[in-house]
């Protein structure tokens, strides 16, 4: 028996713990992916996403416990970052709207970056499920933020944090919020990010399964970038 066990090791075990040691090392501090499972993000990621992570976009950390090594490189404005949430630290995906030494405010809409309204450009209306399962009335505006175009969305009728006065970003915090301005947990809500709390860039939609419709493929977002 203890020769059978030493030879299943040798010839299967052993290089299977590699392979996922290597394996986890690399979506500790390369790169990762992760799965969308709400619509804060909406349009541009959607719920059943499956997002592609550069973890090297900014710094270098530790496999597996995450220290910060080195750093070359901090989110810019516009940026999807991945990062941990400030008030349970669960990791989500958001924005950049301010970074350090910005001062940044919101009215009826519309962000306001060093006193610079946004340009926001008006696209169109588009019918989509609320959170409850009813269809709701979406405006949808193209967002020109640093050097991104995005694409944003609003829904009048939900009460939510349209305007925020002044704020001044100081170093090492970032603002960010969802592109789903009316459905998002997001710096309106738990404050400011610390700078160690960025995870990665995320630029690129790998795969896509429609959640509501007993995960079918959505092929035409498979292997698409972010904007």
């Amino acid at each position: 028996m203890g020769g059978l066990a030493r030879r299943i090791w040798k010839e299967w075990l052993r290089g299977l713990v590699v392979v996922l040691a290597v394996t986890g090392c690399i979506r500790s501090a390369v790169a990762d992916w992760n799965d969308v499972p709400t619509g804060s993000m909406k349009p541009t990621i959607l719920e059943g996403d499956r997002i592609v992570v550069n973890k090297l976009a900014y710094d270098l950390r530790a496999p597996l416990v995450g220290w910060r090594l080195l750093s070359w490189a901090d989110p810019e404005r516009g940026d999807i970052v991945i990062l941990r949430s400030p008030a349970d630290g669960k990791r989500l995906v958001k924005r950049v709207i301010g970074v350090p030494g910005d001062r940044l405010a919101m009215v009826g809409d519309r962000l306001l970056v060093n006193n610079t309204p946004v340009t926001l450009q008006r696209k169109g209306v588009l019918w989509d499920k609320g959170r409850f399962g009813n269809v709701q009335r979406r405006l949808i505006a193209i967002e020109v933020l640093g050097r991104t175009r995005h694409t944003i969305m609003i829904t009048p009728q939900i009460p939510a944090s349209r305007s925020f006065p002044p704020t001044a970003i100081p170093s090492g915090r970032y603002f960010v919020m969802g592109d789903n301005r009316d459905e998002s947990a997001d710096s309106r809500w738990f404050g400011l990010v610390a700078r160690e709390d960025i995870l990665g860039r995320a630029f690129a939609v790998a795969g896509s399964v429609d959640l509501q419709h007993k995960w079918r493929p959505r092929w035409d977002r498979f292997f698409t970038g972010l904007d």
